[in-house]
């Protein structure tokens, strides 16, 4: 195990949650399950997700997840951001600005093309506002073309 593993609490759908990240991401798998019973429900489980492991259990209502804490999936690509949310909006996951998407457990990702870190890592402080400007749209705007708004917001700093 590795020294430091996100645990998060799930409101009795930890199974559904690996389900679905599992089937999403690749480099993924489900590690170990521990269910009530031999048949019952599952309460904790181990899991990798993209690479990164996880630790999850069934805590029921008392706990929730929050903006405050997001998982990023650093895309090599458009077609890359475009696979994981389309995968995530069809579970029934919602969108806002910037990439940022809530699946239907309320967990909150960050699905951004690489492009984008490199853009607002720029010297040009004009550049990367515009490129800020560009990505802080509505989820369905950034389905519709982020390339080419990061491209306007770009050519708007020049």
């Amino acid at each position: 195990m590795h020294k430091v593993t996100p645990f998060m609490m799930f409101n009795d759908r930890l199974e559904s949650a690996i389900a679905l990240y599992t089937k999403t991401f690749p480099d993924s798998e489900i590690k170990t399950v521990a269910r009530r019973g031999e048949e019952g429900p599952v309460i904790s489980a181990e899991f990798v997700v993209g690479g990164q492991r996880f630790m999850g259990y069934n805590g029921g209502p008392y706990f929730s997840f929050s903006e405050g804490l997001s998982l990023y999936v650093d895309c090599e690509d458009q077609a890359e951001v475009d696979r994981y949310w389309e995968a995530l909006v069809r579970a029934g996951a919602t969108t806002s600005a910037c990439g940022w998407i809530k699946d239907p457990f309320g967990l909150s990702w960050q699905i951004v093309p690489r492009r984008f870190m490199e853009l607002i890592g720029d010297p040009d402080g004009q550049k990367v506002k515009a490129v800020m400007a560009a990505m802080m749209t509505n989820g369905e705007a950034r389905r519709r073309g982020p390339r080419a708004r990061l491209r306007r917001g770009l050519k708007g700093a020049a």
